[in-house]
């Protein structure tokens, strides 16, 4: 196959405060031919995600920042269009991480074969993906719900925070979820089934509004925003109860250290748990995830969203969407 002609997004900056579409730049670059033991992917969507803010920095962290003038990696499923290697043929589906670009090439050994016929090839960017997985272990085994218990998720329309929210009441548990629109409330009242929702930006005060939504006081919180939400969440757990640090998007452009949250000394008295966790040190966990979601999803249990910007072009817009409130569900670009 002669040579291809590929798009590909860079970093060109590293952000300081909230990012910028100046921050990236949009370059075209030539594909070889490949040698043998290679494959030549060609990516039909991307993932978009919050923790990648973070690898724009050169803070130390879990994985290595990203580096200036060179793509950007992240999650991808694809289609090999020209094969030399024994492990994938043309045509088969793939799910890797060499997402921000339209081709590339590999020898296959971070790949994941995927089943268009069982799944929409973007769910393995979703639902039967990396926040699919994030979600269940992190609620699972991180928070460990009990039934009659009351949960509280912020971000509860993302694309993790809507998956803990179902699979919690799955599992008997009262779910209170805080997010950005009156349209988002409705749908994980109406559609996702959870027992309250409220936009945040409409309320005055958050811990009083957690109070009167959880009158019984709290028993897990799911954080993925941090900041104030925490410190609400704090002010309403019960004893005992456990706080499951998943994300704090708050705080992924701030340039300055968080205010809060100013009651963490309530930990104490409370002995409540605060647990962080890395979704990819629970990887044993993969095939339990795939098995409990596929049956979930087979039964109607769980509905998910997505919002679908097309073109490479447009990735850093769909990025920046992230952190005003604009995306809905997943976060996907389809190419």
């Amino acid at each position: 196959m002669s040579k291809i002609k590929s798009r590909e997004i860079r970093l060109k900056n590293r952000p300081m405060g909230m990012a910028t579409e100046n921050d990236f730049e949009l370059a075209e670059v030539m594909i070889p031919e490949i040698e043998e033991g290679q494959i030549l992917v060609r990516n039909a969507f991307i993932s978009v995600d919050p923790y990648m803010r973070g690898r724009m920095g050169e803070r130390e962290s879990y994985i290595a920042p990203f580096e200036l003038g060179k793509p950007l990696e992240g999650g991808c499923v694809g289609q090999v269009i020209e094969s030399k290697s024994e492990k994938f043929q043309e045509g088969d589906f793939v799910l890797g991480n060499k997402g921000w670009r339209e081709f590339f090439m590999t020898d296959g050994r971070e790949l994941v074969p995927i089943d268009p016929d069982v799944a929409p090839i973007q769910n393995y960017l979703g639902v039967l993906g990396m926040p699919g997985f994030t979600a269940y272990v992190g609620l699972l085994d991180v928070g460990q719900p009990k039934e009659g218990e009351t949960m509280f998720v912020s971000t509860a329309a993302g694309a993790v925070g809507s998956l803990v929210c179902q699979i919690a009441k799955i599992k008997g548990c009262r779910v209170v979820g805080s997010t950005g629109s009156e349209k988002k409330v409705a749908w994980l009242q109406e559609e996702a089934g959870i027992d309250a929702a409220f936009n945040y930006k409409a309320t005055d005060k958050l811990v009083d509004e957690l109070q009167k939504q959880c009158p019984n006081g709290i028993d897990i919180y799911f954080d993925n925003v941090g900041g104030t939400h925490l410190e609400a969440a704090i002010d309403s757990m019960n004893n005992h109860g456990r706080i499951v640090l998943c994300g704090m998007i708050s705080i992924y452009n701030a340039t300055r250290p968080p205010r809060s949250p100013r009651n963490l000394v309530s930990a104490i008295s409370k002995r409540l748990t605060l647990k962080g966790f890395i979704v990819y040190d629970h990887n044993d966990r993969m095939l339990p995830f795939l098995h409990d979601m596929g049956q979930w999803l087979k039964q109607g249990q769980i509905q998910w969203k997505e919002t679908v910007v097309r073109g490479i072009e447009n990735a850093p817009k769909a990025f920046l969407s992230l952190f005003t409130g604009e995306s809905f569900g997943k976060m996907l670009v389809k190419l």
